[in-house]
């Protein structure tokens, strides 16, 4: 653990210009998006009260999030094709000093999944841990007995992410000490033990695909309460269309975003185990 945060914490100071200039991007990109229901809302309002005016200010957010995102994506790339080819060639060379060839390989294979983490996985988690807390906060704010029920779902899945972390990370350290071998086991050519490795490699994959269901499942089930009491109350009351756009919005960021937590916490334990592995 210690050394794959000591890991990204080097990546991170050897190109903390290029990753500066994508997160601030990513930061700005992910306030625009909070912010967009709670326009939204008035945009409805305005619509039925006949306001042109009001109602395509929605829009000019809406562009305003696009032209962010578009900027950033194009920022994104130039840093990690940079970053992509550095990597690597450090893994080799500290591998190769101590191995083979083939070693070699696997390992600035193992290596680019660091790269990956900072552009595909880092930027998912800001985008989720903002979408979760904004969504918490807004709700609690507009519709407070619905962002307690949030507040509390989110509260009894930090209570077992530590149990759901260690299972993952066994299943990584099996997983990624047949990737690790791969090369030698094919080097060999033996049928049988092509045979077995790729079977357990299944076995192992399989494994972890049935845990993202479960916690799928989960999730869905725990989701549909906080959407049930939160229609309840809504029916229940006058509200604006508005509200009740701003309200149903911010509970489906809330899903989405909470969707995304067990594929960046597998790929966390992943990474972890990975910094176990490599010097890069």
């Amino acid at each position: 653990m210690a050394r794959t945060i000591q890991t990204l914490k080097n990546i991170a100071k050897i190109h903390r210009s290029k990753l500066l200039a994508t997160f601030s991007l990513v930061a700005l990109e992910n306030v625009l998006i909070l912010l967009y229901p709670l326009v939204g809302s008035f945009a409805v309002n305005a619509v039925l009260a006949g306001n042109v005016f009001n109602a395509l200010v929605y829009a000019l957010v809406v562009l305003i999030i696009w032209v962010v995102g578009s900027a950033r994506r194009a920022v994104d790339t130039r840093a990690f094709v940079r970053i992509y080819a550095d990597l690597p060639i450090k893994a080799i060379i500290n591998e190769k000093q101590k191995g083979t060839t083939s070693s070699a390989t696997a390992h600035a294979n193992l290596a680019r999944q660091f790269v990956a983490f900072f552009e595909e996985h880092l930027p998912i988690l800001i985008t989720a841990s903002f979408s979760i807390v904004g969504s918490v906060v807004m709700l609690l704010i507009i519709e407070f007995w619905s962002g307690v029920i949030a507040l509390t779902i989110l509260i009894l899945f930090l209570l077992i992410l530590p149990s759901y972390t260690r299972k993952n990370d066994r299943l990584y350290f099996k997983l990624n000490n047949r990737l690790e071998n791969e090369v030698h086991t094919i080097e060999r050519i033996r049928n049988a033990e092509l045979v077995k490795h790729y079977d357990l490699l299944s076995k192992i994959r399989i494994a972890i695909s049935n845990r993202e269901a479960v916690s799928f499942l989960v999730i869905g089930v725990v989701l549909s309460i906080l959407f049930g009491v939160t229609l309840a109350i809504l029916a229940n009351k006058k509200v604006e269309a508005g509200h009740i756009y701003a309200v149903i919005t911010y509970m489906w960021s809330f899903a989405m975003s909470l969707d995304d937590m067990p594929r960046l916490v597998e790929k966390f334990s992943e990474l972890k185990d990975i910094g176990n592995r490599v010097e890069v």
